[in-house]
């Protein structure tokens, strides 16, 4: 048996990616979260980030496939809006290197309606 004090109750995502929890700060419900932890992250922080989770991605993906996504569990939702910050950071990434879209001035648009997860 194991008692409640062995029980890690501080983590958010699956304990097979619990090398992820680290960025748990990434872990953000809603598009307007993620795009603001962009704009204030460095570009060294978001390699980090997307050297890390790209490399668990096909795992991630597959871990996920697991469930049917009306009734994810919270850690597999967590695990999930990690993967959203991924997408975040991959142009800022792969192509703009630098986290604002070049050329863009303030020009901003809000997502009113977020995928359903």
């Amino acid at each position: 048996m194991v008692a409640p004090t062995d029980i890690r109750t501080d983590t958010l995502l699956p304990e097979q990616f619990a090398d992820l929890e680290r960025f748990a700060d990434w872990v953000l419900a809603t598009e307007p979260e993620r795009y603001a932890k962009r704009l204030a992250s460095s570009m060294d922080q978001m390699q980090d980030l997307y050297d890390t989770v790209f490399a668990r991605l096909q795992d991630a993906l597959a871990y996920l496939d697991t469930f049917e996504w009306p009734d994810l569990p919270d850690d597999a939702r967590n695990l999930f809006h990690l993967l959203q910050s991924l997408v975040m950071v991959s142009f800022p990434i792969e192509v703009w290197k630098q986290p604002r879209v070049p050329d863009s001035g303030a020009a901003y648009l809000d997502i009113v309606h977020e995928p359903m997860v």
